[in-house]
């Protein structure tokens, strides 16, 4: 059912993307591989015994839902229900399939709230979603007006995920979510409109680094968006814990967004602003029977909320926006 020789023929059309079709496939073959991913048959079981509904409607610009209750029985429900589960945990959404209600980790809708103002216009554009995840946000690009939208998440079980929802929305639609880590895009691709990158700069050991391979999907004029952890602070200032963060390991570079911002125009993105500021709350990322190991509440100091278990600052996220030489 993980098939994307829709995308493939896609790309045919998009010549600025058409010669990543020499290396694609194959890189998806690795990223697909059950010697990678033991679990996988697991999950691809799961796609297969999902149960074949048609959808009276689907919504994806104000929300992402997927059909309605009179479209299922009590016995296909119970089947749908049996099987996400066992792609548990499920990250990033809510997602309402039907007659169930898959309540997320995230409050990923509050997050597009919060960005979807500072983008352009996303009508017919070309847009990649970095660190995408299951693809929520890509299904809410889709839905503001993108032509065709790639995300880009290692992790085959986000994959599944992805899968699991675009059978019941579309597997003819332009949406993808590849199995692949952003150093698998060709170099220099200068191919996108958009460009997102959201939760995903505090996990690269070299954040200048993954900045440059941002602007390098871009084209000229085309806009990032990126997401991030930052902290209080001024120009220079840089948080890099020697230890866990929140319970993480594989956290590096939180700086201010006075730094960041100047870590944007040193790699030569223009017309560099932050556009807003929100700290985490319990409320937006939380354990749930869809998500059900530890959470926010969990990586906080139980006594002050306003520091991590460590003694960090507590999660504040920053959006900037910018623009490609």
């Amino acid at each position: 059912m993980i098939d994307y020789t829709p995308l493939y023929a896609g790309l045919q059309h998009i010549p600025e993307l058409r010669t990543w079709l020499a290396t694609l496939p194959h890189q998806i073959a690795e990223g697909l591989s059950p010697a990678r991913w033991g679990d996988l048959p697991d999950w691809q079981a799961v796609l297969e015994a999902l149960p074949d509904i048609t959808p009276s409607s689907s919504e994806i610009a104000s929300e992402v839902r997927i059909g309605s209750a009179g479209d299922i029985t009590a016995e296909q429900t119970a089947q749908l229900e049996s099987q996400l589960h066992r792609l548990h945990p499920w990250r990033k959404g809510p997602w309402t399939v039907f007659d169930t209600f898959i309540d997320t980790e995230w409050r990923s809708d509050w997050k597009w709230d919060r960005v979807a103002p500072h983008l352009h216009d996303l009508n017919n554009r070309l847009v990649l979603d970095v660190g995408c995840g299951s693809g929520y946000h890509c299904w809410r690009q889709f839905g503001a007006g993108a032509r065709r939208v790639i995300g880009i998440d290692p992790s085959a079980k986000f994959v599944a995920q992805f899968y699991a929802l675009k059978k019941y929305l579309g597997l003819d639609k332009p949406v993808d979510v590849l199995p692949l880590g952003i150093e698998a895009l060709p170099d220099n691709l200068r191919a996108f409109d958009t460009t997102l990158s959201m939760g995903v700069l505090y996990h690269r050991r070299s954040p200048l680094d993954h900045l440059r391979e941002l602007r390098e999907t871009l084209r000229p004029g085309g806009q990032l968006l990126l997401e991030t952890l930052v902290i209080d602070g001024g120009a220079g200032e840089c948080l890099v814990p020697e230890g866990r963060y929140a319970k993480m390991r594989n956290v590096w570079f939180f700086p201010s967004t006075a730094t960041l911002e100047s870590w944007l125009r040193k790699v030569g993105f223009t017309d560099v602003k932050t556009v807003d500021l929100d700290r985490t709350t319990v409320e937006e990322q939380r354990k749930t029977d869809w998500m059900r190991f530890e959470s926010l509440v969990d990586f906080l100091d139980p006594e002050d909320h306003s520091k991590t278990i460590e003694g960090h600052p507590a999660p504040l996220r920053a959006t900037l926006t910018a623009t490609a030489p």
